[in-house]
């Protein structure tokens, strides 16, 4: 084959470090754009965004020239010292070292928008660190509760 064609979506979750409530009102969308931006500059446009203020979710279509390991860390290099120019209130902004990133198909896009869209519904009575597990156990992913939360 001549050409090399791929559709790979991702959808990605991680979370502030010591899934701290720093992303505040007065930055989530702009953090969210900026994400947006970042994702695009590396050919992997983002579907989706969103968040509570100790994580957030992306959905991700996924370029053939990056693999996840380096959008993932450009994404959480670059949107972490962008949001310490927003203030003093951002000066210590740092992600969690880890990330969960999930491939999923195409007929699931709709429904996993949705549920990015929808995080301050999941969340009055739903931590984060239940949600993941939650996600984790959905994908079938083993983890380790002593590793995880670091």
């Amino acid at each position: 084959m001549s050409q090399t064609l791929t559709k790979l979506l991702v959808h990605v979750v991680f979370s502030t470090k010591h899934r701290a409530p720093l992303i505040t009102a007065g930055v989530t969308d702009e953090l969210h754009k900026y994400l947006c931006g970042i994702s695009r500059n590396h050919e992997s446009p983002a579907l989706a965004v969103g968040g509570m203020p100790d994580h957030v979710h992306l959905l991700i279509s996924q370029s053939n020239n990056i693999a996840v390991a380096p959008l993932l860390q450009n994404l959480k290099k670059d949107s972490s010292k962008w949001i310490k120019t927003k203030g003093a209130d951002f000066a210590d902004f740092a992600w969690q070292e880890g990330y969960g990133a999930f491939t999923i198909g195409e007929s699931q896009i709709p429904a996993l928008t949705r549920y990015i869209d929808n995080q301050a519904n999941h969340h009055p009575t739903l931590s984060f660190q239940d949600e993941f597990r939650a996600i984790l156990k959905k994908y079938n992913v083993p983890f380790d509760e002593q590793y995880i939360w670091r």
